[in-house]
């Protein structure tokens, strides 16, 4: 039983085919290739969660490169790395405002009973399911930190 986000993504592939996108069609392959190179390393089916983390995590490196890309001055790889990063946001959630960031971190510190910074852990792994790929970690960190203190 595969996810409905992989299928969508297969879909995408047959159409970028069709259409003779190649472009498109290369990110496409990149994706399916990495979900394929986690199903058979893990020797799992990726569900959706797990989708969203590797998505995220691609889109992560794709920003970094696309800075690190910037200061060199090769407008040609950040102009690809730019492509790459806007397909890879077909497939994300929407992401959370700022506001309703802040009230899932502070219904989170709540739910946890976290007093310190010591159980930050336990906060973080409340949030995580409910903003995988919808915020930068990073920045929900910091928000649980700034609760926290």
């Amino acid at each position: 039983m595969s996810s409905e986000l992989k299928l969508r993504i297969d879909s995408e592939v047959k159409d970028a085919m069709r259409a003779r996108d190649k472009q498109r069609l290369g990110v496409l392959r990149l994706i399916m290739s990495e979900l394929k190179r986690v199903e058979v390393d893990e020797r799992i089916e990726l569900d959706e969660p797990r989708i969203l983390a590797i998505l995220d995590k691609m889109s992560k490196q794709r920003k970094d490169s696309l800075g690190q890309y910037q200061a060199a001055g090769r407008k040609d790889l950040v102009d690809q790395e730019a492509f790459e990063l806007d397909v890879l946001k077909e497939f994300m959630p929407e992401p959370i405002s700022s506001a309703e960031l802040a009230e899932l971190v502070k219904a989170a510190v709540t739910e946890s009973g976290a007093t310190s910074i010591r159980e930050m852990g336990k906060v973080m792994g409340l949030l995580k399911g409910k903003v995988q790929g919808r915020a930068d970690m990073g920045e929900v960190g910091a928000l649980v930190k700034a609760q926290l203190q």
